[in-house]
């Protein structure tokens, strides 16, 4: 009497079998977060609440750099740039009791912006360069009330979502930078300015974490 063979499973019903396994699969994505205008003016935020919140969010791996609104987190979320930025706005002012312009940025946008800088960085005193990242892209005619000429030596130059700031004498005094900061110029934007130290930091920070991400995964 022939052996008894077990009945063959077709291709189609192993494929299906799997298919909960490969939809129930997440893609996690590591960002950094720039917080405007915290720690001045009385609005102060300990960074170590800063993390619980990023935390209690869902979010993973979440590290902060100096005292100024900078963090790395990551987010298998599956949600763009600008979500995640109003999710964690709307966190941060439950928890703080104030609200504060936040941006979402990947670490490759914030290596882009470091390598794209139009001025010899390498040539000047990081206090002379500084960034303003901006929550959407502008146009020339935003800055058409900057008259260029009238802060010279000061200079400003417009980037991807981005202002580069030539301040030969430092952000402190700048009439430059508080000309561009006027309402009237970032209506309706997010726009918070770091010193090149930071730019520069913050983009070997985003890098390291996203290496060390794929190297987990």
């Amino acid at each position: 009497m022939p052996a008894h063979r077990a009945p063959r499973r077709s291709p189609v019903r192993r494929a299906r079998r799997l298919l909960p396994r490969v939809a129930g699969m997440t893609t996690t994505s590591r960002y950094a977060l720039l917080l405007r205008g915290v720690n001045v003016g009385g609005r102060k935020m300990p960074m170590a609440e800063l993390r619980a919140v990023l935390a209690g969010l869902g979010h993973t791996g979440v590290r902060t750099y100096l005292q100024s609104g900078n963090a790395f987190f990551t987010t298998a979320s599956g949600e763009d740039e600008d979500a995640l930025a109003a999710g964690i706005e709307q966190a941060v002012a439950e928890h703080f009791g104030f609200r504060v312009g936040c941006l979402v940025r990947s670490g490759s946008y914030l290596r882009a912006v470091a390598d794209a800088c139009p001025y010899p960085a390498a040539r000047l005193e990081p206090r002379q360069l500084h960034v303003t990242y901006l929550s959407a892209s502008a146009t020339p005619g935003r800055f058409a009330s900057v008259d260029p000429a009238a802060y010279l030596p000061e200079e400003f130059r417009l980037g991807d979502r981005a202002l580069y700031l030539h301040l030969p004498h430092g952000m402190g005094r700048s009439k430059l930078a508080e000309a561009l900061a006027r309402p009237a110029v970032v209506k309706g934007l997010v726009a918070t300015t770091r010193n090149w130290n930071t730019v520069l930091k913050l983009a070997d920070m985003a890098q390291e974490t996203e290496m060390a991400q794929g190297t987990e995964g």
